[in-house]
């Protein structure tokens, strides 16, 4: 594969950190129901997959709001300009930049920035994974009562919405409580960074989880979808992230819930 440093990656995501804080809420265009763009949604992806490709011209960009087929064998870049774009609208702070590098179908490297309070993660694999060149290591906890989950109620599939609230039910009668925040790239960070056990939430695209799921598998966790099988980088997936202690009571819970594709 190329030679790529994730250092520049990372100053790279941090310079389009810059566009979101700077483009703001402005501008926001519906493309489905509970399912927005912002200006600064177009604005992030123009930047980075102009950079991307002068910088890395071999190499694939996957991009939430492009419609680009990439190669899935060789070096792809995975991107999500604005994680958490109704929290951007919102002006809740909870959003990022989530750019992710998958290489014959695995993920390599992936960094998720959120601009507004300069929470740096990024993950290598071999190398470890990192909170502002802190390393991260998951929670040790091995009791899902003893768990605290963070959930997506994947507000874009109304269809799904009967099984999604079964599904929370179920986590929130089993653990020790639920949280919600709004940014699935971001919550996988949080349970590489030990504050949660595990996150869950169905029909995630691939910009929504690659980037979290290296930084989650170097800081020791685990990432499947609900029946416990490895993600496929290119294919939605119903994400099971945890800190590997409690997968398996996770993917126990959830594995008779049933979502529509």
């Amino acid at each position: 594969m190329m030679d790529i440093s994730i250092a520049s990656l990372c100053e790279l995501v941090k310079e389009a950190g810059k566009i979101l804080l700077g483009e703001g809420r402005t501008h926001v265009s519906e493309k489905g129901y509970a399912d927005f763009v912002t200006e600064a949604d177009m604005a992030v992806q123009s930047f980075l997959i102009k950079e991307l490709r002068t910088r890395y011209p071999e190499a694939d960009v996957l991009s939430e709001e492009s419609d680009e087929i990439p190669d899935k064998n060789g070096p792809v870049f995975i991107i999500d300009p604005v994680d958490g774009t109704t929290n951007l609208i919102r002006r809740l702070n909870q959003s990022c930049v989530a750019l992710g590098l998958v290489f014959e179908g695995k993920p390599v490297m992936g960094i998720v920035y959120n601009p507004f309070n300069g929470e740096l993660y990024y993950g290598e694999r071999g190398c470890g994974s990192y909170l502002n060149g802190k390393r991260l290591s998951v929670s040790h906890n091995g009791d899902i009562r003893q768990s605290l989950a963070v959930i997506g109620t994947s507000p874009y599939r109304r269809d799904n919405a009967d099984e999604n609230m079964r599904m929370i039910k179920k986590m929130f009668d089993t653990c020790l409580d639920i949280r919600r925040f709004g940014s699935a790239a971001l919550d996988i960070c949080a349970v590489a960074d030990g504050r949660y056990e595990l996150f869950c939430e169905s029909d995630l695209k691939p910009w929504d989880y690659c980037a979290g799921s290296i930084i989650l598998t170097e800081a020791g966790g685990k990432i499947t979808d609900w029946q416990g099988n490895t993600p496929d980088y290119f294919r939605n997936l119903n994400v099971a992230a945890t800190n590997t202690a409690v997968h398996g009571a996770l993917l126990d819970l959830v594995s008779d819930i049933t979502i529509i594709k």
